[in-house]
């Protein structure tokens, strides 16, 4: 099937929304005070601002959560629902829930939305892929959440299968484009080998892919990537720029660059910074060492009882001067929604807060194979590396493998490198923005 991905003038009414985005921008302005004031509309602003003219007679499944707001804070689900000549049929909750108050690993309950009445489907308990009675009088999927840009973070899992369900059932697919909150330009691998496929690596991308949503689903779409090659019909709404004359999104752009409010995705990702960190320390959770749940600053903050703050910093501080490692303690402790059962819960843990100086250079892959390597070379019996999951989240058996060899980080990461060069060129053909401004 031909793709169909559609830029902000869908319909070849290029003018005419043209202005309405202008118009919306200047109410923006007016709503939000102008240190408030986004640069970029993301997909949903610009289908609000165009009227939701593209499903106009048609009936509406969205796949989201808390994070699909537009500019004004207003919930995708509420818009569709008081949009003329639009019916919205069904909502589909991912992992953590439509409204995303449930920790990580937590089933989510089907039921119905508060807010609108319609009926809620699960995507995170018994089935993760939308059936054909879930979708029964769906005519068009939207997908809109805000991703990480971290292949192991399961939204982009969720994507991936309600594509193939979109494809089995002949329902259109849209998504609703949002910023690759770490940027689009610095990619890392591993890239998943498809033998350790899973829920959390579903496509064979690298772990720090620096694409958007949009861009994944075409890669996906366009790859043959999806169930037995099936392609569904895609459109992609792209992002916009909020002021007259001025480009949207860049791929040089960061989250703070876009002047869009943060909606944690999860109970974990409380900031952009955190979300810069996970990447590396993210692969923490494949051992005993705390990847600070628990505390107010998971990923950013890490420790256990029995390590030394001094001898990290010691093997660490040369790593890269992007980089301002302190030494800190800490103590886990359960937070209901968040974290219920923290590693070392209870217990003054010791370790470093990591605050990453120039963001927009920061090689977090790589950051987390050198904390790995120092923690395996400092404490080869306490970190408890467990292989298959480790394997699970890098998507390579090799980095588990290198790692308890007693590898150096140098040759890890050079390994990484390589199979994101490839990843690279495979990406280009799929990008739909600029680096910078036309």
């Amino acid at each position: 099937m031909k793709r169909n991905v559609h830029a902000p003038d869908v319909h070849s009414r290029s003018y005419v929304h043209s202005r309405v985005v202008f118009l919306l921008a200047c109410l923006l302005l007016i709503t939000n005070g102008f240190s408030q004031q986004p640069l970029v509309l993301t997909g949903l602003d610009v289908i609000a601002a165009n009227g939701f003219a593209e499903f106009t007679g048609r009936r509406i499944g969205l796949i989201t959560n808390q994070t699909g707001v537009d500019a004004r804070g207003r919930h995708i689900a509420d818009l569709f629902a008081g949009a003329p000549g639009v019916k919205l049929v069904a909502l589909y909750a991912p992992e953590h829930g439509i409204r995303g108050q449930q920790e990580a690993g937590a089933k989510i309950a089907g039921g119905k939305d508060k807010h609108t009445g319609v009926p809620v489907y699960s995507l995170y308990g018994k089935t993760r892929k939308p059936t054909a009675a879930m979708l029964k009088g769906v005519d068009a999927l939207v997908f809109d959440i805000q991703d990480v840009g971290v292949r192991f973070y399961t939204y982009i899992s969720t994507m991936s299968l309600a594509m193939e369900a979109a494809a089995e059932n002949r329902v259109a697919f849209y998504v609703l484009d949002r910023p690759n909150p770490i940027g689009g330009t610095m990619v890392e691998g591993p890239v998943l080998n498809p033998s350790n496929k899973s829920f959390v690596g579903i496509q064979p991308i690298a772990l720090r892919h620096g694409m958007t949503v949009g861009e994944l689903a075409t890669m996906f779409n366009e790859e043959g990537w999806l169930a037995r090659g099936a392609r569904c019909e895609l459109h992609v709404i792209k992002m916009a720029g909020a002021v007259k004359n001025k480009s949207g999104w860049r791929r040089n752009m960061l989250f703070e660059d876009t002047g869009l409010r943060w909606v944690p995705p999860s109970p974990n990702m409380p900031r952009p910074s955190t979300a810069l960190l996970y990447s590396g320390t993210g692969l923490l959770e494949a051992t005993t060492f705390s990847e600070g749940r628990g505390t107010d600053d998971p990923f950013e903050r890490v420790g256990a009882p029995w390590a030394s703050a001094d001898d990290l910093t010691s093997r660490l501080r040369n790593f890269v001067p992007s980089l301002w490692l302190r030494p800190t303690d800490f103590i886990p402790l359960s937070k209901p929604g968040k974290a219920a059962a923290p590693k070392f819960k209870g217990a003054v843990c010791h370790g470093l807060l990591i605050e990453v100086v120039d963001a927009h250079t920061f090689p977090s892959v790589a950051f987390g194979v050198h904390l790995l390597t120092a923690l395996q070379a400092l404490y080869p019996r306490r970190l408890g590396l467990r292989k298959a999951d480790l394997t699970r989240l890098a998507g390579q058996a090799w980095l588990a493998e290198l790692l308890l060899s007693g590898a150096a980080p140098e040759t890890i990461v050079a390994r990484c490198e390589q199979e994101a060069a490839q990843f690279r060129k495979l990406r280009d053909k799929y990008l739909l923005y600029a680096e910078s401004p036309e």
